[in-house]
């Protein structure tokens, strides 16, 4: 349990909780421009729970130290940072967009906000990675499990949203 909780004391920080009411260095570089056509992902997410709520994609330095840190540590340090929250629409595919800062291999998190409070909550909210691992366990992702390589244009990704089930692990609704 213990273990648990100090991955998720990592999250709310980082991947969850941190929406400012007004935008940030990442949010305002990470929407994409109608028609956009440079280095971004088309992340389509799948296995939803539900339509409530949001979704939100953030962007990462693909490596273990950088991904899942604090945004305001990365914006800080020249560090890339991008976040992209939309509402889930109530029918059709939930997809976002977000712009890379160039092509190469980025980390991803995709995280349902069931209540869209802007907190991560352990028993309500999925989250999800562009490996799609089949479980996620006590401890913090590693970046294998996160990366996705962006071309020159718009990259699609798939990301499976995972949700509790049991006490220790989060995986894909059956």
């Amino acid at each position: 349990m213990k273990k648990l909780v100090a991955l998720f004391a990592l999250l709310p920080v980082t991947a969850f909780a941190h929406v400012p009411s007004s935008p940030t260095l990442g949010m305002a570089e990470g929407r994409c421009r109608a028609g956009e056509s440079g280095p971004s992902f088309i992340v389509t997410a799948t296995g939803l729970k539900d339509r409530g709520g949001t979704m939100k994609v953030e962007l990462y330095p693909a490596n273990d130290r950088d991904f899942l840190q604090d945004d305001n540590i990365l914006i800080n340090t020249g560090k890339a940072f991008r976040r992209v929250v939309i509402d889930v629409p109530s029918t059709g595919p939930v997809q976002l967009c977000i712009r890379a800062p160039g092509p190469g291999t980025w980390a991803l998190s995709l995280l349902h906000d069931r209540d869209g409070n802007r907190k991560f909550s352990l028993s309500i909210d999925g989250v999800g990675f562009p490996g799609n691992p089949a479980s996620l366990g006590p401890s913090k992702p590693k970046v294998a499990f996160a990366h996705a390589v962006a071309g020159n244009g718009p990259t699609p990704v798939t990301i499976r949203v995972m949700y509790r089930r049991g006490l220790f692990t989060f995986g894909p609704l059956k």
